[in-house]
């Protein structure tokens, strides 16, 4: 497996800066955020290490990002964008289509090969109608992705947290049930997943089986921890807001088992990209508390990932 981490973290840091500190930290790789400009909408959204309309109108700007990444060892696993594709407001649907197809563009021409982001929800349908929508939204983005030979991961964040995304949240493939039904309909080989275990805990589901089960669709893993917060679950339940029981965490600070997770993978022959994505509050405030994160992270999960 080669380590990296997802570069939304490093808001601030300029494109080089960031590719900088994963190599001075000794990281294999960085998963790049490359949002629009201005499209920030709830925290580490809108976050462009990498600009995607640059590297499709300017060849000399693409050659930088890729002879630069270069020099310092450092590969780019994945340009992402993790925007709401199904979003019922029929405006912001296509604005993120669109960008989503330029990110495929633009992971084909600098030779990355790989977008990771959501499939996207209504989040006041349910799981059918969604299906529905999926059809009629995304085989123009996959028929583009598979002319172009760029996989496309979706994480199986439910970006369920708060009044905002309530009820259903903005990401359909949210479990093996829902994963299997997208396949189903996206019958793709360039439609995979970018797994996250820390999803799973906070939903109280297994997750080490789905990694034997789609051995095959996982393209690109994230390495984030979530802490239950038991006297705040037993509290409001599970049918409250997810942030009211659950906190983001560092690996190793939160209840994913490491061990066991990292032990699947190797189990079904990854050695693909995975990257530590830092969404802990505790490590925010200043530059210094954001690379340590980093810092702490890389060094926990390199008893697993040399």
């Amino acid at each position: 497996m080669k380590l990296g981490f997802v570069s939304s973290i490093l808001d601030g840091w300029g494109y080089e800066e960031m590719i900088d500190v994963a190599a001075q930290q000794g990281f294999d790789c960085v998963e790049v955020a490359c949002w629009p400009q201005g499209k920030a909408e709830r925290r580490y959204a809108g976050v462009s290490h990498i600009d995607v309309q640059a590297v499709l109108e300017d060849d000399a700007y693409a050659r930088r990002v890729l002879d630069y990444a270069k020099a310092k060892n450092i590969v780019i696993s994945s340009l992402a964008y993790y925007p709401n594709t199904l979003d019922a407001d029929l405006q912001k649907r296509a604005e993120a289509v669109q960008h989503l197809q330029n990110m495929i563009r633009a992971s084909a021409k600098l030779g990355v090969n790989m977008v990771t982001t959501f499939i996207g929800r209504d989040q006041q349908r349910n799981v059918e109608e969604n299906l529905q929508i999926v059809q009629q939204v995304w085989p123009p983005i996959l028929q583009l992705a598979e002319q172009l030979g760029v996989r496309v991961a979706i994480e199986n964040c439910p970006m369920l947290f708060g009044p905002q995304q309530w009820p259903g949240g903005q990401n359909l493939m949210t479990s093996p049930k829902n994963w299997q039904r997208v396949f189903e309909v996206l019958p793709s080989k360039n439609l995979g997943i970018n797994f996250d275990p820390s999803h799973y805990v906070w939903q109280m589901m297994d997750y080490i089986r789905p990694i034997y089960q789609f051995r095959d669709k996982i393209f690109h893993v994230h390495f984030k921890d979530i802490k239950l917060q038991r006297e705040q679950l037993d509290e409001v339940g599970i049918t409250a807001y997810p942030l009211d029981y659950m906190i983001p965490k560092l690996p190793g600070l939160g209840d994913v088992d490491w061990g066991r997770f990292v032990s699947a993978l190797t189990d079904i022959g990854y050695d693909g990209y995975a990257c530590i994505e830092v969404e802990d509050r505790a490590f925010e405030g200043s530059r210094q508390k954001i690379l340590d994160s980093l810092e702490i992270s890389k060094r926990y999960m390199q008893q697993f990932v040399i």
